[in-house]
């Protein structure tokens, strides 16, 4: 996960801060690291109030339901082209009624670029 926020960064720039759950994901001596090193400020939302960050869950709950808890990954190469799928088209085909049922590529690339790969 770290060599991702790596590459975000430098792609859109680092974020002030990061704000996720006390999952096992977010919680390594790795995350911890990364986050000093990049200066970057990382907090946890408070144990058992998922609406502090009511969006993330979301679509945490989306990603579980609908790509992992879908599909069976054979093998890492397997989880990432079925877990990229997804993201595709959660990013780039499916429209979101909270961003007025517009697409999000469409509103971070009005030229309608697609996202960059992986």
């Amino acid at each position: 996960m770290a060599r991702e926020l790596t590459d975000l960064i430098s792609r859109r720039g680092k974020p002030g801060m990061i704000v996720s759950d006390h999952g096992t994901e977010f919680t390594s001596n790795a995350i911890l690291a990364w986050s000093k090193d990049h200066r970057v400020e990382w907090r946890y939302i408070a144990p058992g109030k998922p609406t502090d960050n009511g969006f993330i869950e979301a679509f945490n709950s989306k990603l579980r339901a609908e790509c992992l808890n879908a599909h069976w990954f054979m093998d890492l190469a397997d989880a990432r082209e079925k877990l990229e799928d997804w993201r595709k088209d959660y990013n780039e085909v499916r429209t979101h009624r909270s961003i007025g049922y517009n697409v999000p590529i469409d509103l971070h690339n009005p030229s309608g670029a697609t996202s960059p790969s992986p």
